[in-house]
């Protein structure tokens, strides 16, 4: 129910019953360009082309320059990563050894979206397949994306949301809670039961037993 719902706002499918405006204007009465003009988005897998990776991020914005181009970049904590690799920017994704990990490809799609820089982002489990090294990474790249813009974020893992202004606990396409981190653990018991079983697996360890001869 989550990903529907960013669909719907990104309009890959029309809504049967109710209405999602954007100030105030029902999306359908938006073009499907100007809604492009509006909404940017991050999925779970991010697909890149077979292309430079100057390429791959100016998708956000054909008209950028090489500048803003490494700007975005920056600020998606990827440059650093690019600059490794055979010919920096202009390494065509995919041969001999430019290959990027799953959370590297996230962070190029979220150059894309800081070079885009529409009002309102869409991230729909876009740490899911990020190591701990790269969601960090991520994360940090959500804490300079949402600077003066909406950003609606879709998540399992807690600790991506729980700073967020208004929360939104979805189970089976129904909406159980709505509030701040505070708030739900007053009033949502089953996003206090997720709180409960998230403290429970951080404080899970290992430990070694020494062998008896």
């Amino acid at each position: 129910g989550k990903s529907t719902l960013a669909q719907l706002l990104l309009r890959f499918y029309e809504t049967g019953e109710g209405k999602i405006r954007i100030g105030g204007v029902d999306i359908r009465d938006i073009s499907q360009e100007q809604l492009t003009h509006i909404v940017s988005y991050v999925f779970q897998e991010s697909f890149l082309f077979h292309d430079t990776v100057e390429n791959n991020i100016r998708m956000g914005d054909r008209s950028a320059s090489i500048e803003q181009v490494e700007e975005a970049a920056k600020n998606a904590g990827i440059h650093e990563v690019i600059m490794r690799l055979p010919q920096g920017y202009q390494t065509v994704i995919g041969e001999k050894d430019a290959y990027l990990s799953g959370g590297e490809k996230q962070r190029v799609a979220i150059a894309r979206v800081f070079l885009r820089n529409t009002p309102i982002v869409v991230l729909d489990e876009a740490t899911a397949y990020a190591d701990a090294e790269n969601e960090a990474k991520i994360q940090a790249a959500f804490a300079r994306l949402a600077k003066d813009k909406t950003v609606l974020i879709i998540a399992h893992r807690l600790k991506t949301v729980e700073k967020a202004d208004q929360i939104l606990v979805m189970k089976n396409g129904m909406l159980l809670g709505q509030g701040s981190h505070p708030d739900l653990l007053d009033t949502c018991p089953m996003y206090r039961d997720m709180v409960d079983a998230n403290e429970r697996r951080n404080q899970w360890t290992i430990k070694r037993r020494e062998a008896t001869v």
